[in-house]
């Protein structure tokens, strides 16, 4: 382990009869292979102490251990023989300390498909073994030795069957295992130096051997990833190690399921934040209020929340019932109508400032009486049109441009009037039809004001109708991806299964293979499910 971390020394070597180790021990190191990546070590406690007495201490550690590893690394002294696999027993009590779902069927605790999609490889590594590696006279590998030490036993006796059981257990929950064997790294009155010997001063096999199985875990181990493809980081493995710490201490099962969702909550919730950030980041960048029109401040939305969704999508996973997605509609709508307030809230400041402005010398002329005389209204009409002429070569004045004006122009209709009616050069009939002139283009106006709110309300409606296709499209995306990869998952378990019933027939184990053959059909079955069709509501 401390050969992995690239150090002489750092866990305890423990070179007495005396255990060092207690509990498990973490470290932390750049992987030497991969960029980006994080090699951590985990030291247990060595498993059946004397100085214990409680088996359930170590049978809770070895779950943990196979819990939060993708490698699992065995090591045990000497040969493989019956009292290595004996102390090995651990592995068949793992049904009894592990669930795969909150909510186990019936047969579940026969069927390992569930538990391979998260269990991590198997190496054995044989220290100070000392027996030449041959079997019928022909030299064999290390992996090879270990195949035949978990060969099957013929009969039906309870000696056989306790044989044969953690053998079947290993081959079931570890279809790809390893072996490495290791010599005495050096004179037995030297280990309790090991921590500062240099490798030309230990046993030149063992510095070869050590070298193999390094380069073996750097290259061979994968990232620890749970059920559905989730790769676990920093904050996850913490998150993992809490959930099943506390319900180990609450007196129940690790539940990888559980595990899966406890860890979905917190990590969707984050990631609805990150998806808002980015949403109020590229709007703050982007928009400037106030826009001409409604629909540029909607596309401007729309790819932001493009790219909002695409960042919720990254970061989530597990969203039960798109539970957190919801929320991100929520939260995406309520900007989007936000920042349409904003925008005529931005229009209607600009506009009724130019209205001040370019409307004040109106203002004083009407207040100097300049138009109460013969011809005043001929004079105050022109002006108007001209102000309002003005007014509309105005540019960003956005979306309540007309509203405003309309409201202006309406404010001065009594003014107005009075100016008509005093106006003498004007015959009765002239102002008749003035007053009918006005009133129609106000209706107008008015007409107009309603088809553009009518109009407003309509994009309105498609922006939340593509709103609501763009997330249906990302869902269904993400989705299809997540069924590639379950099914390139499930392939990979049943190719396993398949190489392990193939190998128990030609044991002549037709029962135990019988079993295996119960589990890759359900297997298959799973794999056959239609896939649910993709809601947002």
């Amino acid at each position: 382990m401390n050969r992995l971390a690239g150090k002489n020394k750092g866990f305890s070597l423990g070179s007495t009869v005396q255990s060092h180790t207690k509990g498990i021990w973490m470290w932390c190191v750049p992987h030497p292979k991969k960029s980006n990546h994080t090699l951590v070590l985990l030291d247990t406690e060595g498993l059946g102490d004397v100085e214990k007495g409680d088996n359930q201490n170590d049978s809770w550690i070895f779950a943990l251990a196979i819990l939060l590893s993708s490698t699992f690394v065995y090591n045990s002294m000497g040969t493989i023989n019956q009292q290595a696999m004996d102390q090995l027993h651990y592995v068949t009590e793992l049904t009894d300390r592990i669930r795969a779902n909150s909510s186990p069927d019936a047969s579940e605790v026969e069927d390992s498909a569930a538990f391979v999609s998260f269990f991590p490889d198997f190496v054995w590594t044989l220290r100070d073994f000392s027996l030449d590696l041959e079997a019928d006279g022909q030299s064999i590998s290390a992996d090879e030795y270990l195949e035949n030490s978990l060969k099957l036993k013929q009969g039906t006796s309870q000696k056989d069957k306790n044989f044969n059981l953690p053998r079947l257990c290993i081959r079931k929950f570890f279809p790809k295992k390893k072996c490495f064997i290791f010599d005495r790294p050096t004179h037995r009155k030297k280990l309790g130096q090991l921590e500062t010997l240099h490798d030309d001063e230990l046993d030149s096999e063992f510095v070869q051997q050590a070298a193999a199985f390094c380069s073996y875990i750097f290259n061979n181990s994968k990232t620890k990833t749970l059920s559905g493809g989730i790769e676990v980081n920093g904050p996850r493995l913490e998150s993992l190690v809490l959930t099943y710490v506390d319900a180990i201490s609450c007196g129940d099962l690790p539940c990888m399921e559980n595990a899966v969702l406890a860890l979905a909550q917190i990590e969707n919730s984050a990631a609805v934040k990150k998806a808002i950030a980015h949403y109020d980041q590229q709007m703050g960048q982007k928009l400037q209020l106030p826009t001409d029109t409604l629909q540029e401040l909607l596309d401007l939305h729309r790819a932001s929340e493009k790219g909002a969704i695409e960042v919720f999508m990254k970061n989530s996973f597990k969203d039960v019932d798109n539970l957190f997605q919801k929320e991100l509609a929520a939260e995406l709508e309520k900007k989007r109508d936000d920042f349409c307030k904003q925008n005529m809230k931005a229009s209607s400041d600009r506009c009724s400032a130019l209205l001040e402005d370019i409307f004040i010398p109106l203002e004083e002329s009407i207040k100097q009486g300049i138009y109460s005389k013969p011809g005043g209204y001929r004079l105050f009409i022109q002006k108007m049109q001209e102000l309002k002429n003005k007014y509309l070569q105005e540019p960003r004045k956005g979306v309540q441009a007309e509203e405003i004006l309309q409201a202006y122009l309406k404010s001065k209709e009594s003014i107005s009037d009075a100016i008509l009616q005093t106006d003498q050069t004007l015959t009765e009939k002239e102002k008749e039809i003035e007053v009918q002139r006005v009133k129609a283009e106000s209706a107008e106006a008015a007409a107009k004001m309603l088809e553009e709110i009518q109009a407003k309300n309509q994009q309105l409606m498609e922006q939340k109708e593509k709103s609501y296709q763009e997330h249906v499209k990302q869902l269904t995306e993400k989705m299809e991806s997540e069924r590639i990869q379950s099914m390139a998952e499930q392939q990979r378990i049943l190719d396993l299964k398949l190489q392990e019933q193939a190998q128990l027939l030609k044991e002549g184990f037709k029962n135990e293979s019988r079993q295996l053959h119960n589990e890759i059909q359900n297997l298959k079955k799973n794999m056959e499910r239609p896939r649910k069709l993709c809601t947002i509501s």
